[in-house]
């Protein structure tokens, strides 16, 4: 009886010479007719340690090695997709220019709605807005 193949993503690779693959499959619903993607993880052994997170990998049925991995790494289809970072500059951060009367204004204003004030702040607002 031949071997079954699947393929998949390398999700964890942090058990000594296991990966753990996940294999995604595309079904369609039984209703509504949606194609709609299934996944199941597998435990492979990789007796080299030589595969990590993100690689798309192929793994073939084998006898069962521990309690769970049935599973073992055949070869490397993809490598893993490292996305570049982008540090922005610290100066675009923070605000270039100096704080006016304006700004210093603002957070005073902005305990106008605070609970438990009730009418008297806003009577003390107007009255400082008009000064």
């Amino acid at each position: 009886m031949p071997k079954r193949v699947l393929t998949g993503t390398v999700v964890s690779d942090k058990g000594d010479k296991t990966v753990v693959v996940r294999v995604e499959r595309r079904v369609k619903h039984p209703l509504y007719g949606k194609i709609i993607k299934r996944s199941k993880k597998y435990h492979a052994h990789d007796a080299a340690n030589g595969f990590h997170v993100g690689e798309i990998v192929r793994i073939e049925e084998c006898a069962p090695v521990s309690k769970l991995k049935t599973w073992t790494v055949v070869d490397r289809i993809g490598t893993a997709q490292v996305g570049s970072v982008d540090i922005a500059e610290p100066e675009t951060f923070g605000s270039p220019e100096p704080e006016t009367k304006d700004t210093a204004e603002k957070p005073a204003k902005a305990s106008k709605g605070a609970k438990g004030s009730g009418g008297k702040a806003k009577a003390e607002d107007v009255a400082e807005a008009d000064a």
